[in-house]
């Protein structure tokens, strides 16, 4: 029998038995003119000389994928698993809320991030997430870099707590201005520093891990298990808070541990005394986590509001040190050349460009005097409340409808609201120069007061009217800088400090979510 060939189909296989075909077969002669097929190691030799070939440099790689080599990265391809979600709920000053749905491992940062799109709102990095308890009348902002589904996870049925989300503009205040913070009586550096210490001085020397100022000062602090207070001189030091059981010595003998910080919250007492029964209202206290209620509280009370403050912003720089000035750097990452003391608000492109003009005459000019340009824009804004008032006023006089309550449709106005409740809205918003709000007077129907944030205290003012020739006017200064209405006035001191002690720069609204 004869072998086959090699291409044909029964090459390979095992031989056919004799009776699978013609007995004697032999193969077919091969037409002439033709070259013989390729075997298939011929076949093999072909393949290896084409890819040996150099191949053509593709121009667009990111439009293709090669088959051996993958264009994207793991890192953005789409995951297998989807991310667990679950439902919170976020309160407003106004007290409405509003219902999200988000991943369990959302920060709060991100938590306001969402909240300021979906209510289109402007985003000036002062935007916080509070917890408050409302039972005890404690509350604390969210740092931005805590998981919300892990401070959740610490509250306990028997206290009603919830979550608001409000401006906080001292959130970050004491990177900008840390003198004002740390008072030199309650300060004490190590013995190597130099004692006059620069602006970034200190805020290396609280950041870094190495040395840590010492805080010190007389705080009180409510006995465990009784509703007494005791005057002591407290110390902190990076090891934890301590108060010391003989005068004001700091020996170690005379030393006792209070509390650390890595297992518990700080919290502000936003009630004053009422509920705790301390000797003044600048309190705060430590709750440790998963605790079963107000009996693991440590409470402490202050003398005034520099010393809580003071000792408030020391606790948290020593709990969560960098990752706080991460938190307030990360707004500020995409700006090149920006020195992180030295931050100032970014101007676009159309504000650069803009420049003031005079068309009062025949021909236009640019107006290249400070002063100048300033007294034509605040002339151009009363000519355009005139011309509003006129416009809207079609039942009445102009004068009459100047003199309209329009401010109650300002946010920075809050209506019939009591002296306690401005000056619990401002230390809410953080007490920070310039905050500040309008309201009504409660000892004289008439008139109005401006409760106002400077030096880390509350200041009321009150807004006189004055009635001159039929026309009625308000002042804060007995009647020399007199103003049409109240928007007016707050605009002239949001430019001017006048008799105040500083300008008014942020105020305090109930957003509704």
């Amino acid at each position: 029998m004869a072998a086959p060939l090699p291409g044909a189909p029964g090459a390979g296989r095992a031989a056919e038995p004799a009776g699978g075909g013609p007995r004697g077969s032999r193969p077919l002669p091969r037409p002439p003119g033709r070259d013989p097929p390729p075997s298939p190691p011929d076949r093999r030799k072909r393949k290896v000389q084409y890819l040996e070939n150099p191949s053509i440099p593709n121009p667009f790689p990111e439009l293709c994928c090669s088959p051996f080599a993958s264009v994207l990265s793991a890192s953005l391809l789409p995951k297998a698993t989807s991310r667990k979600k679950q439902v919170i709920k976020v309160y407003s000053e106004d007290d409405t809320s509003r219902a999200l749905e988000v991943p369990c491992d959302i920060t709060a940062r991100d938590v306001c991030q969402l909240l300021i799109l979906k209510n289109h709102y402007v985003d000036d990095h002062s935007w916080t997430l509070f917890e408050q308890l409302t039972h005890t009348g404690l509350g604390r902002a969210i740092e931005d870099h805590e998981l919300v589904m892990e401070v959740q996870s610490n509250w306990v049925m028997e206290e009603e707590t919830k979550l608001y989300f409000r401006k906080n503009y001292a959130k970050y205040e004491f990177f900008k201005n840390p003198l004002s913070f740390f008072p030199d009586h309650m300060i004490s550096f190590p013995s190597e520093t130099n004692a006059a210490l620069s602006h970034s001085g200190i805020l290396q020397m609280f950041l870094s891990s190495s040395t840590y100022p010492e805080i010190h000062g007389y705080l009180h602090a409510k006995e465990q298990g009784k509703k007494s207070w005791k005057k002591l001189y407290f110390l902190l030091r990076r090891s934890g808070l301590y108060f010391s059981t003989k005068g004001t010595s700091k020996e170690p003998r005379h030393l006792q541990f209070f509390c650390e910080f890595s297992n518990s919250d700080m919290y502000m007492s936003l009630t004053g005394k009422k509920i705790s029964g301390a000797p003044t209202n600048y309190g705060f206290c430590f709750k440790p986590n998963k605790s079963g209620g107000t009996r693991d509280l440590k409470q402490l009370c202050a003398d005034d509001e520099q010393s809580r403050t003071c000792w408030m912003t020391a606790i948290r720089l020593l709990k969560y040190g960098m990752q706080l000035y991460q938190n307030y750097m990360q707004p500020y990452q995409g700006r090149s050349g920006c020195s992180p003391l030295t931050i100032t608000p970014m101007r676009s492109i159309s504000e650069n460009s803009l420049v003031a003009m005079d068309f009062s005459g025949h021909r236009s000019r640019i107006i290249e005097n400070p002063t100048e340009a300033l007294s034509v824009a605040v002339e151009e804004g009363l000519a355009w409340r005139r011309r509003g008032c006129l416009r809207l006023n079609s039942h009445g006089s102009p004068i009459a409808m100047s003199n309209m309550a329009i401010h109650r449709s300002q946010s920075w106005f809050h209506h019939k609201i009591s002296r306690e409740e401005a000056q619990r809205l401002i230390l809410q918003h953080g007490l920070v120069d310039g905050v500040f709000l309008v309201r009504d007077s409660q000892s004289n129907p008439k008139t109005f007061v401006l409760s106002l944030s400077h030096g880390l205290k509350i200041k009321h003012f009150q807004i006189v009217p004055l009635e001159d020739d039929g026309k009625l006017f308000y002042t804060l200064d007995d009647g020399h800088t007199r103003f049409t209405d109240l928007i007016q006035l707050v605009e002239f001191y949001q430019l001017n400090k006048g008799v105040l002690p500083c300008k008014l720069k942020h105020y305090c609204a109930r957003i509704a979510l």
